[in-house]
């Protein structure tokens, strides 16, 4: 279960959002399932209307609006907890006790605290555009008595309580949260802005460009015509997947951070750095951005929102030391953010040697074989062996591929295992640098040379790789992510394969996929949420509550006890 937190002030456009078709129509039946008692003494779980939503609205907003606590960051705390598509649809009695559930454990509401109850709500309203079950919970932070409830830390905690509630109720576990791994999804606000602003663009070009007929301005448009036009935006590639391929290449092919700035700049990336406070030689981060068309305006992202392996801090990690290294990068991020041309042209504007082809994949068979003897459970080896192999199925692609494609899609699939919360340990270290290498030959892989021949060898060994990170994510129980590899992954690679000349025979990947466990073996703080939440179940369901809200005063003006300035001169 996926719970995703956000904070506002503005109750009732929450709440008619709620109740209203969404932003694909995609909203259904929208109606409460759980709520405070005095809520669901007044609103039963028939659809919601407007009026309905905005009467909620006032209902929770009371505490806020007549004892006048301010919050900051905002009063409406508002959550949406998520099953995958796979899961089926849960019923209204289930999704019930998990709000219930969730509450309690979060602290708004739990009846054996001291604490004054928030008031809150669950809203359902079918499946979202992914097909995934869902539910809203909205809460208003103000208490009841004006005290204000505690968010600190509250997207770690609905983490916890999440895996908690996973197995309380019987629900498939988050593979990522085991595993220690996440990668960053989109946002439906944020892809939606995204092609508004792209759909704009295009059109307010093409009006320009065809002189010859009157077309309306964007904002005059028909209702259905933008969003139509939105929709097929919708549908493309989205820039920060499109630009953590480009990224992810650009740094499995780079020897330094140097090269790195000049390789981003070289497929055509716009670069900025970030310096440190005060300083204009320390560099702590990077943004980048796709060179935008006409009329449109550039969408920046840094390294960390590209992916947790490309932040600046850990691709250093697989760079080495040298006393010049961080003068010459600087120097290069300079010019980068300048728009100058390269200080120094490296080993990226040169064509490789046929030879190193040819030496290059005798190294990478040699890893492969030496892999053989990693556990499947050291998962932070696997994780830089995942990194670099997509790595360079990234740079293959940056140097193939017209638009992302099969190498594109693969280097995505692997990087999933590749996004720890820690530090992985460096090549170096490790003895995976043939990867490196073969990342900045696959990055020269369109100039000819022995090029052709060099892939075909190569695609085999790197098949045998993404053999062995599959039996690692098996082995560390991600059975998804070990059905993607082995399945949609491994299917593009052989389609890259057989379109190259002379194709080398392939390892094929044994056994099928392990079968879908729960979980049992949760964190200490996690175990500790479930064990509360199931002593809490203790308490009989049924029994009487006052249904009635409590009565809220507005707060009164209090009088100064000191007499003023003008009492004293009257005496």
């Amino acid at each position: 279960m996926m719970p995703n937190v956000v904070r506002g002030d503005r109750m009732a456009g929450l709440m008619v959002y709620l109740a209203g078709p969404g932003r694909a129509n995609e909203h259904t039946e929208p109606h409460l399932v759980a709520g405070d008692p005095a809520m669901l003494a007044w609103h039963d779980d028939a659809e919601l209307s407007r009026d309905s939503a905005l009467a909620i609205a006032r209902h929770l907003d009371r505490p806020h609006t007549a004892l006048e606590v301010d919050v900051k960051g905002g009063h409406v705390w508002h959550c949406s907890l998520s099953l995958r598509a796979d899961e089926g649809i849960q019923t209204d009695e289930k999704w019930q006790a998990i709000a219930n559930d969730f509450v309690r454990a979060m602290e708004f509401d739990d009846p054996d605290s001291p604490k004054a109850p928030c008031r809150w709500v669950a809203v359902r309203h079918g499946l979202s555009k992914n097909g995934n079950d869902h539910v809203h919970i909205v809460v208003d932070l103000v208490r009841e008595d004006g005290t204000k409830a505690s968010v600190h830390n509250d997207f770690h905690r609905a983490q916890k309580v999440s895996r908690a509630l996973e197995v309380q109720h019987g629900l498939g576990p988050l593979e990522s949260a085991k595993a220690e791994r996440a990668t960053r999804g989109y946002k439906p606000a944020e892809r939606e802005a995204q092609a508004t602003a792209r759909a704009r663009a295009k059109y307010e070009r093409a009006r320009k460009n065809d002189a010859q007929q009157q077309h309306p301005a964007w904002d005059h448009l028909e209702t259905e015509d933008r969003r139509a036009r939105v929709a097929a935006e919708l549908r493309t590639d989205q820039p920060r997947y499109l630009l953590a391929v480009k990224v992810r290449g650009c740094a499995a092919a780079a020897g330094d951070e140097a090269e790195f700035v000049r390789r981003m700049r070289r497929t055509g990336l716009l670069v900025r750095p970030r310096f440190a406070d005060g300083r204009t030689d320390v560099v702590t981060g990077y943004s980048v951005a796709e060179r935008p068309t006409a009329g449109e305006r550039p969408i920046w992202y840094g390294g960390g929102h590209l992916g947790k392996d490309l932040r600046l801090p850990r691709l250093r990690e697989a760079w080495p030391d040298t006393p010049t290294g961080a003068s010459e990068a600087v120097d290069e991020w300079t010019a980068a953010k300048r728009g100058r041309r390269v200080v120094a042209p490296g080993r990226e504007a040169r064509e490789p040697d046929p030879a190193q082809w040819e030496q290059q994949n005798r190294e990478l068979g040699q890893l492969v074989e030496k892999l053989r003897t990693v556990p499947l459970e050291d998962r932070d080896t696997w994780a830089t062996v995942a990194r670099q192999t997509a790595g360079a199925f990234a740079a293959w692609s940056n140097a193939t591929e017209d638009k992302p494609g099969d190498l594109a899609a693969a280097a995505e699939a692997l990087s999933r295992s590749a996004q720890t919360y820690r530090s992985t340990p460096p090549p170096q270290k490790i003895g995976t640098s043939a990867l490196s290498g073969s990342a900045m030959l696959l990055a020269a892989a369109a100039r000819g040379g022995r090029g052709t021949v060099g892939q075909t060898v190569m695609i085999r060994q790197l098949l045998r790789l993404t053999q062995s990170v599959y039996d690692a994510s098996k082995a560390a129980e991600q059975h998804r992510q070990a059905q993607l590899l082995a399945n949609e992954t491994r299917a593009r690679l052989v389609r890259v394969r057989e379109a190259l000349p002379a194709p080398a025979a392939a390892a094929q990947p044994s056994g099928g996929i392990a079968t879908l466990e729960r979980p049992t073996d949760l964190d200490p703080e996690a175990q500790a949420m479930l064990d509360r939440l199931r002593a809490g179940n203790a308490h009989d369901p049924t029994a009487a509550v006052d249904p009635l809200p409590r009565p809220i005063e507005p707060r009164k003006t209090r009088q100064p006890n000191q007499p003023g300035p003008d009492r004293g001169a009257e005496r």
